[in-house]
Order: structure tokens, then C-alpha cells, then sequence
């Protein structure tokens, strides 16, 4: 076999990844109450068994309030912590890939219907409509319905929000916990001018707007397993002049390494309607190489990330420590399969489809008939 890089062993903190493939949290908009059900153990079941390193269970909100739309998963009451613990203990029985979790507050782009309902906001007493918070109020696009402007007691709310999700995540016994400061939500919004016009200690100066993130970041690590990781997820850009940009993105990196930050999943934009995206193949890659240049912590490099040989010069290049897919698994859930054919590579499988084997690609195969974690 070949030695391909991106099937190299990759550590974040203590937590060993098999291989450099990392399924990106994707929401499926389809919670009862935040609660999992049947779609989330076909959904992640099949995820479970592709072959990645690592999957990353999608946003999950801290608070009913902190949904996207009312179909969002949560981990917020008893009743979404024993739906997802199902799931959970069938992709355990089933895979050796390690589990993590998105946890995520929306702020002002809360109460909104699911994309394929169009994804406008859901007002205040429309139907499943709620009122949204935010750093300023500000609403995300124009005609929205205003955001309540956060004040020192509902930011406190909020954060003790997030460490109550991170004991449920480590009652569930999850490998790690991702914080979502990226994509135009609450801690996004707290980084980016364009949203946060606060004149307090969390507005103005860079070191203001990073004070909340910084501080929730500091009280989920405190409330999970120490021997566990704890990363981020941050737009490194906000495609917008006088936005939220690299060198934000590279500063903020460095407060969270000091803090024990185990990584940095580098995405871009989603806090503002104006933004100008430059599309093309692996296209938010450079900020990841940025961040891993010039910060030093594991760097996951997602965003049109496609084709096996791309993935692989990324990992080859030094470009990124890891390769985060999304859409490109939602279209392909054998993608690791896939790639480990072409470059040469193993890859775990249940022995359930070892007959699926390509005759051209003997020892493709490793068995994951393994039981629990």
C-alpha cells in the first residue's frame, strides 16, 4: 500500500483519528424539539461507516432560542440528550470513527424556516416564531424583525447554556466538542463589527469582540473532560469590507491555543447578506494554511474540497492538518472508501459490505468489527 498522507493517523489533543478525513457538522433541519429521530439514525448510521476519522455531529443548539429553525437538533433537556444517545450508541456498536459535536447559539439568524421552505425568519408570533438576541440589535438582513441587544445577565444565561450541553456531550461520552463561532451565528456575531456595535466591554476593540467567545470557550473546557479536546470553528473572513477578517481570525486562534484550545476548523462568511464569496475549488484552504503557519494549532481545512489527489496535496502540502467534507459527503457517503482506492490507501469497513470490494483494489478493507469504543 501506498503511503498516503491523507490516510496518515492525525491527533487532536489525545483524541487519535485513524485518518485526516473529517466529516463537517451539516444540519439536517429534521428535530422534533431538538430531539433526533429516525432520519438522524439513517443519517449519521451511514456517515458512521464511510471510512472518516472523525465525525462531527451537526450545530446543536443550547437553548430552544438558539435553534435556526424549529427542525434543528438540540442538547439542551433530558428528552434531546436520550434521542441522540440512541443514535449515538448504534454508531459506536457499528464503526470505530470518532465522535464529536457541534454546539452553537444562532443569535439573530435564529427562528427561520428550513432552507427548502425558502429559510426567510419566522417573526415573533408567526407560527413556531420566536424572538432572537444578538449582540446589538441589529437584525441580520434588512426588513428582519430587530434582535434584543444581549445584556450582562442574558450573555451569562447563554454561556451557562453552553457548559449545561457540554455535560450532557460528556455524559454521552463524546471524543470532543466543537464551539461554533463561525458562519454569522451568536459568536460570530460577537466577533464581526457588522454585527456587534456594543460601546461595553464586549463591543469595539478586537479584544472586546473576542471577550464572549473567549469566555464561553473558557467555560466549556472547564466543564468537559479533561483529557478530551475542546476546538473551534471560525470564519476566517466575512467577505465584507470592515468585516471580520484573517488577522481577527489569526489573533483569536492564539487567545484560544493559550486557553487550550485543541484546534481551529477554518470556514468563511454567513454573518452578512452582503458578502462577495470567491468560489472555486478549495477556496477557504488558504486561511486554514494561515491559521496553521502562523498559529501553530491543528488546522481543519474545509470548503469545495472534492477530489481525492485535491485532498491529499492539501494534507501533502502542509496546507492543513486535516480535511473537513461536507456536501461532498452528503453526495458521496462512501467518499473515504473512494479515496483510499485511488491513492492506495485502508480504510475501515463493516465486514457486512467487505463483498462490495473492488476486485482491482485487494486489501482495501480493514475490519471495524470491533464493539464499543
Amino acid at each position: 500500500m501506498s503511503q498516503s498522507q491523507l490516510f496518515q493517523p492525525f491527533s487532536i489533543g489525545r483524541l487519535r483519528l485513524e485518518n485526516r478525513i473529517v466529516i463537517a457538522p451539516m444540519c439536517q433541519y429534521s428535530a422534533v424539539e431538538g430531539c433526533a429521530g429516525d432520519w438522524h439514525m439513517i443519517h449519521l448510521g451511514q456517515l458512521a461507516i464511510s471510512g472518516a476519522g472523525l465525525l462531527i455531529i451537526e450545530a446543536s443548539a443550547v437553548s430552544p432560542e438558539g435553534r435556526i429553525t424549529p427542525g434543528d437538533l438540540g442538547l439542551y433537556s433530558d428528552a434531546s440528550e436520550a434521542a441522540l444517545a440512541k443514535v449515538i450508541a448504534a454508531a459506536r456498536a457499528h464503526s470505530p470513527i470518532a465522535l464529536a459535536i457541534q454546539v452553537s447559539h444562532a443569535g439573530r439568524k435564529a427562528s427561520s424556516h428550513v432552507p427548502w421552505e425558502g429559510g426567510r425568519q419566522i417573526r415573533p408570533g408567526e407560527p413556531d416564531g420566536w424572538k432572537t438576541v444578538a449582540p446589538s440589535a441589529l437584525p441580520h438582513a434588512q426588513g428582519e424583525d430587530v434582535p434584543v441587544a444581549l445584556d450582562r445577565a442574558g450573555m451569562e444565561r447563554i454561556r451557562e447554556d453552553f457548559v449545561a450541553t457540554a455535560r450532557r456531550a460528556a455524559g454521552l461520552g463524546l471524543d470532543g466538542i466543537e464551539i461554533h463561532a463561525a458562519h454569522g451565528y451568536l459568536l460570530h456575531q460577537f466577533l464581526s463589527p457588522l454585527a456587534n456595535q456594543r460601546d461595553d466591554a464586549y463591543g469595539g476593540s478586537l479584544a472586546n469582540r473576542m471577550r464572549f467567545p473567549l469566555e464561553v470557550f473558557d467555560a466549556v473546557r472547564s466543564a468537559f473532560p479533561a483529557d478530551k479536546p475542546v476546538w473551534v470553528r471560525i470564519s476566517a473572513t466575512d467577505w465584507v469590507p470592515g468585516g471580520w477578517d484573517i488577522e481577527g481570525t489569526v489573533a483569536l486562534s492564539k487567545a484560544l491555543e493559550a486557553r487550550g484550545c485543541a484546534a481551529i476548523h477554518v470556514t468563511t462568511g454567513g454573518v452578512s447578506p452582503a458578502q462577495a464569496i470567491k468560489l472555486g475549488p478549495g477556496y477557504q484552504v488558504p486561511y486554514a494554511q494561515r491559521v496553521k503557519a502562523e498559529v501553530g494549532l491543528p488546522t481543519l481545512a474545509v470548503g469545495l474540497i472534492t477530489e481525492p489527489e485535491q485532498a491529499e496535496a492539501i494534507i501533502a502540502n502542509g496546507e492543513a492538518d486535516a480535511v473537513s467534507l461536507a456536501r461532498a459527503m452528503l453526495y458521496d457517503p462512501r467518499w473515504p472508501w473512494h479515496a483510499a482506492a485511488r491513492l492506495g490507501a485502508q480504510v475501515h469497513a463493516p465486514k457486512q459490505y467487505w463483498r462490495s470490494q473492488p476486485r482491482e483494489y485487494k486489501d482495501l478493507f480493514i475490519d471495524a468489527s470491533f464493539g464499543q469504543r
